[in-house]
């Protein structure tokens, strides 16, 4: 095998190497293979995949033509892995959820298209919490995913599996989804660069989901460069999704070579002292580079958390309905057919799912849906609505991705309050439907990582991913 530096490898490093004929398509792959093979159901047990696709000899030999006919791409060839949420035709597409152990999808999501299409080799399906409810994967049916940074810790989630693979050198670059921080907080956790593109910038179609207006396919890699290349091959156009925004729409020339930040202070002072001590050390690091940089009061973000927590349950409580043994996914035969959908759903979901389900039933419900669902709705608005005058003033809002370091695998187990407080930085974008990126504040050398996210408006993520690259890898 030849030897090959994953640590600091690039997207365009492996292009112009792989061009170059330095080593193959097959060798790049191979020495990925090889890490997953020793960390991650053995040695370190990472458990970042739940297992490889059966065709990545195929999109080898694929991508290694397309280099020799001069057809490649800056994508082709290199090493991707998918979260277990995203369909790709013919592979088991199973949401790290008992009730959909054994299904194989039956088409492929638009952006699993577009990035074959350019030569990606898809290794596999990595874990997630269980339809990407989480922000721990220890809520998936398949094991927990455990940080390599420190395997003791957490990955986070939902999206831990492809965030994992990226620290561990199991993938170049993977993909997510981010409905509340799921690509952004494992990627603080990880030490990675995780970004959640403005709600419609990516299709979305082929991810199965969970709250269908929250919900965004995003990218995670070492670099922002690498993060920017794949979000640019995914987003555009797609007959399939109604969500997706016209190409025409987005912001054009929105670049500086200067910004102006905003801090939302009183929202930070929860966080932990490492935290705190890491983002103020950011602060002033990137106030003496020049950047004009503001403490200000945006109230209405205290209310975000209480907002998203009723409106995805909600959301969830709709999306999941599907799931009853009948069409599609595991069935467990009951005496009849309202016995059939009682042991199908109660022995198919696990628990967080369940409490979901079961929130969101009760803010729908008659009595309640006044109550709780229509006020988060007008809520939500209002946020949008305050968010938008900030963004007239600022360019982008800066905060920790997390209020705390990676917990330790098992220190929340029964208390799904602290995990969801976890999000409180993170569901702001989601729930106002635009774009963020998380970045590592600093290297880790034997500490574990900290991340600083961006969060700027609707179509501005130019712009983000442009000061994330001043300020970032």
């Amino acid at each position: 095998m030849v030897d090959i530096d994953l640590q600091d490898l690039t997207i365009r490093e492996a292009h112009k190497a792989l061009k170059a004929g330095e080593y193959s398509v097959r060798d790049l792959v191979d020495a990925y293979l090889a890490n997953i093979e020793k960390d991650n159901k053995k040695g370190k047990g990472i458990n970042a995949y739940l297992h490889l696709f059966t065709d990545i000899d195929e999109r080898v030999e694929i991508a290694q033509k397309m280099f020799a006919e001069g057809s490649a791409t800056e994508l082709t060839g290199i090493p991707v892995g998918l979260k277990a949420i995203i369909a790709k035709k013919g592979q088991i597409t199973n949401a790290s959820s008992k009730i959909l152990e054994h299904y194989k999808a039956t088409y492929s999501a638009t952006v699993v298209e577009k990035l074959e299409k350019q030569g990606v080799i898809f290794l596999g399906s990595t874990n997630t919490d269980e339809f990407a409810m989480g922000a721990s994967t220890e809520n998936s049916a398949f094991g927990v995913t455990k940080n390599p940074v420190d395997t003791s810790r957490i990955a986070g989630g939902s999206s831990g599996g492809s965030v994992a693979a990226v620290a561990a050198n199991m993938c170049l670059v993977a993909l997510g989804t981010d409905t509340g921080g799921s690509i952004r907080e494992p990627a603080s956790f990880c030490g990675v660069v995780g970004m959640r593109p403005t709600y419609g910038a990516v299709s979305r179609y082929g991810a199965m989901p969970m709250g269908s207006s929250f919900d965004q396919i995003s990218p995670t890699a070492k670099t922002v460069e690498d993060v920017q290349i794949v979000f640019e091959a995914m987003r555009g156009t797609d007959d399939y999704d109604m969500t997706v925004l016209p190409e025409d729409t987005w912001q054009k020339d929105n670049t500086k070579d200067k910004y102006k930040i905003a801090i939302p202070r009183s929202l930070i002072d929860g966080s932990s002292d490492e935290v705190k001590a890491v983002f103020n050390s950011f602060v002033e690091k990137i106030r003496t580079e020049g950047y004009d940089v503001e403490d200000i009061n945006i109230p209405i973000l205290k209310e975000v958390l209480a907002i998203y927590y009723i409106l995805i349950p909600a959301e969830v409580s709709s999306n999941l309905a599907r799931y009853d043994g009948m069409r599609y996914g595991s069935k467990v035969d009951g005496d009849n057919l309202w016995d059939t959908y009682k042991k199908t759903r109660g022995q198919g979901f696990g628990d967080e799912v369940k409490r979901r389900i079961m929130l969101g039933t009760y803010v729908l419900s008659a009595g309640y849906a006044d109550k709780y669902y229509e006020k988060a709705l007008a809520l939500r608005e209002e946020l949008k609505s305050e968010l938008a005058k900030v963004y007239e003033k600022y360019d982008f809002i800066l905060t920790p991705t997390a209020p705390v370091v990676a917990p330790k695998i098992g220190s929340m187990e029964g208390d799904p309050l602290t995990e969801y407080l976890m999000d409180i930085f993170t569901v702001t974008a989601n729930t106002a439907q635009t774009c963020a990126i998380s970045i590592p504040a600093k290297v880790c050398e034997g500490k574990l990582p900290v991340g600083v996210q961006f969060m700027s408006a609707q179509e501005n993520d130019d712009a983000l991913l442009d000061i994330a690259k001043k300020l970032g890898r």
